[in-house]
């Protein structure tokens, strides 16, 4: 079962389909990871809040 690399979260396939790069099986973040960003190749912390 596919999981969010950052948090370990359990994620859908489709959502791996639509949001992780293609090289990858695997999601760099998920809608768990409060306030956290995908940056180019990493993860970074948001620079504003998501409320």
């Amino acid at each position: 079962m596919p999981e969010c690399r950052n948090c370990g979260s359990f994620v859908t396939e489709r959502y791996v389909r639509v949001f992780a790069p293609p090289e990858l099986d695997a999601v760099r973040v998920c809608p768990d990871c409060e306030d956290m960003v995908r940056d180019g190749a990493g993860v970074r912390e948001a620079r504003s809040k998501r409320v």
